[in-house]
């Protein structure tokens, strides 16, 4: 595949490059064709990205939707076969700015401002269209064989929230039409088991923007699961001596000044409110909470470590193009914990967590992932609190206690808390990217703003040590990844309805009814389908739309009998059982979390 490059040559492509070539181009042809459609258009940033391509794009009053999404690629679909050459050009600064100028493309004369003076800046032309870039680009709009735009989003311009929302179009492109059609497979994959798609068949969840975008509901069923979540995470941390509490939703704003996250979280947190001369905040987190908790009575090195847990409400000002059901929102709750230990103890409480993450991930069977040492960038001075010794003390001694407990990490620069360290457990979906969903972070910074201490050993005040850590990391987004994980087939002791009662017919509801109630009285989440339907489309609505573990067939041979027929879900099987037999059955199950 031959590519041009910005000084006019022409080149085989290196195999490496060839994807950001043709996405590259494939941003070009989009922006083309998004002129040709909507005159008034004005064009931001177009790059290629990792996953594909997008173009930032300014059209004024005019609001897209994915639904205008195929009459563009009608129109890149023709500007591919008018195969238009590609060909490169540079000009002056002055020169560049007066083009972009007569434009009216001033997003364009802002980027030009912002690059350095000795810049050569080029373009790159294809018919009516010339858009300013590096390149290089394909030849021809011809050898762009295999596109698809995916989505309509927002973004701020420059990514700066006091900035304007601009139309961001996405699109994939791939060498061949083979690659975009297991792509597209691969797409559908993903859709079936989208825990948005999923959580709304189920009536798991729900969202309304008169409530707020990111701001999701829990409905019965979706609630269900989100309480064995709880009652599963918290059985298992008071067993290892955690104590858990309740905190506030909001806090003063001098609560978050002196734990930093005023100075370096303020753009993640909803605005302040004033109330009777004091300014409150929602929450974005709850270490500021837990170390008040601390700080409430004098500590004695003899009561360290203390385990301090809590299913806590927090609120982050996600950015609305980044919001996605209850994987990501503006509200969720964090399986949080902290704790407070001397230094002495940080290896064994960082082996506790280690050991607790990976028994958990045993439990729900997560095989797929990896450990990751997140360190601060010393040049970032903005993000990270400074104070060079704290964190070279810290840093080590997590990268320590890491080797000596054999754990296999990778590290990586900037991606440290603003306070301290981390080690995160990066998770990779059934579909889609990894993303992280346990941590353990240590902090020597928070205990010494909050001025916390405890009495040594020889009488002296010491400052302890603090370990943040969340297991489940938020129930939201291990909601989500379980629903994603099983496409809404839970293991019965997580599903939010473990058996459906199905009568054949009216002669067999009396019993049916019974039956049921003895699964309720029993604990069972057990449900009776009282409709008219057939007992062929109650089976599949039970499977299909309530995604049921076990489903109870109970006709005229099961009442003569006083026994039941159980389909289970799993293997399709039909057995005959009686009432009590199929409790212990299932109290069996549910007690393994098989």
């Amino acid at each position: 595949m031959k590519i041009i490059y910005n000084d006019g040559h022409a080149a085989e492509c290196p195999q490496e490059d060839e994807l950001h070539v043709i996405r590259h181009t494939a941003a070009h042809i989009l922006a083309q064709a998004v002129k040709h459609l909507y005159p008034d258009a004005h064009f931001a940033y177009g790059p290629a990205t990792e996953k594909g391509f997008h173009y930032d794009i300014d059209l004024g009053d005019v609001k897209l939707s994915d639904e205008d999404l195929p009459a563009i690629e009608k129109e890149m679909a023709a500007i591919i076969k008018q195969n238009l050459p590609i060909k490169p050009y540079a000009l002056s600064r002055e020169e560049a700015i007066k083009m972009m100028e007569e434009k009216g493309e001033s997003y364009k004369v802002e980027h030009i401002g912002d690059l350095a003076e000795d810049v050569t800046l080029t373009f790159y032309q294809q018919g009516d269209y010339t858009d300013m870039c590096v390149g290089p680009h394909l030849c021809y709009t011809k050898a762009l064989k295999a596109f698809k735009l995916t989505g309509i989003s927002g973004a701020y311009w420059k990514n700066n929230a006091e900035n304007k929302m601009l139309t961001r179009i996405s699109g994939v492109a791939f060498a061949t039409k083979e690659e975009l059609a297991e792509y597209e497979k691969m797409m559908e994959e993903a859709r079936q088991r989208d825990h948005r798609k999923i959580g709304k068949d189920m009536q798991l969840f729900m969202t309304d923007n008169l409530i707020g975008r990111g701001l999701p509901m829990f409905l019965p069923k979706g609630y269900t699961i989100w309480q064995e979540l709880e009652n599963y995470i918290k059985d298992k941390e008071r067993r290892l001596g955690y104590l858990h509490v309740m905190t506030p939703c909001v806090g003063t704003v001098d609560l978050y000044r002196t734990s930093g996250h005023w100075d370096h979280y303020k753009d993640n947190m909803f605005p302040a409110m004033e109330v009777e001369g004091e300014s409150f905040v929602l929450r974005p987190m709850n270490c500021p909470h837990h170390m008040m908790i601390y700080a409430n009575r004098p500590r004695s090195y003899r009561q360290l470590p203390l385990r301090i847990g809590e299913i806590a409400h927090d609120f982050r000002f996600e950015a609305s193009g980044t919001l996605k059901g209850i994987e990501r929102g503006r509200h969720f709750c964090q399986n949080d914990a902290h704790l407070f230990v001397t230094p002495e103890q940080i290896k064994d409480e960082v082996a506790g967590v280690v050991d607790l993450i990976f028994d958990v991930y045993k439990d729900f069977g997560i095989t797929d992932y990896r450990c990751v040492l997140s360190l601060r960038d010393p040049a970032d001075t903005k993000k990270y609190h400074q104070d060079d010794e704290m964190w070279n003390t810290a840093e080590e001694a997590l990268r320590q206690v890491l080797n000596e407990l054999g754990i296999d990490y990778t590290e990586e620069i900037g991606e440290a808390a603003f306070y301290g360290p981390k080690l995160d457990v990066n998770v990779k979906p059934a579909v889609g990217a990894e993303y992280t969903l346990s941590t353990c972070q240590l902090d020597f910074c928070l205990p010494a703003k909050f001025q916390l201490t405890y009495i040594d050993k020889d009488g002296s005040s010491k400052t302890p040590v603090v370990l943040h850590r969340a297991i489940l990391g938020s129930l939201d987004r291990f909601m989500a990844y379980m629903i994603e994980e099983t496409k809404g087939n839970f293991p019965l002791w997580l599903a939010p309805l473990q058996v459906k009662v199905l009568p054949v017919s009216e002669k067999s509801l009396e019993y049916a009814d019974e039956v049921n109630e003895k699964l309720l009285d029993a604990g069972i989440r057990a449900e009776l389908d009282t409709s008219n339907e057939k007992i062929g489309y109650k089976i599949r609505a039970a499977r299909q739309e309530d995604r049921v573990p076990y489903m109870l067939i109970i006709g005229e041979q099961e009442v003569t009998g006083k026994t039941v027929s159980v389909r289970s879900r799993k293997t399709d099987t039909t057995e005959s059982m009686t009432v009590d037999e199929l409790i212990a059955k299932l109290k069996d199950e549910i007690a393994s979390r098989k």
